[in-house]
């Protein structure tokens, strides 16, 4: 397992992620209609895998749709840090720009159909 450690852009938020060794082939970003405006590309950790080391009372919380996900920002400046995901509830989805040492422009990232969600359709 590999350690990282993730930022809010101010600094009051900080994560710790124990990740596998190949964590950032899991990159990826999603055209739901939350994650295209918020245009960050995440990678995965398993919620095992994740601590907040700082700023816990920072976060705030966003949810929408089915409320499944679990969509966290700094209150100060804003940043989103992660999410529990809602395609594996298992796993958290963290902002690949906010980790250190990694510039999201060093990679070619793909894309996930977040607008045709199996959660999403009707039965």
């Amino acid at each position: 397992m590999t350690t990282r450690h993730l930022t809010c852009h101010c600094g009051t938020v900080e994560l710790t992620l124990l990740m596998p060794p190949a964590d950032l082939t899991t990159m990826r970003r999603c055209d739901c209609s939350f994650c295209r405006r918020r245009g960050a590309a995440a990678v995965s950790v398993p919620l095992a895998g994740l601590a907040v080391t700082k700023g816990a009372e920072n976060l705030t919380l966003y949810q929408f749709g089915t409320n499944t996900a679990r969509h966290y920002f700094c209150k100060t400046c804003g940043i989103y840090t992660h999410h529990q995901r809602r395609s594996n509830p298992l796993e958290y989805g963290v902002n690949l720009g906010a980790l250190e040492g990694i510039n999201p422009r060093d990679y070619d990232i793909g894309w996930v159909d977040g607008v045709n969600h199996p959660s999403d359709q009707t039965p």
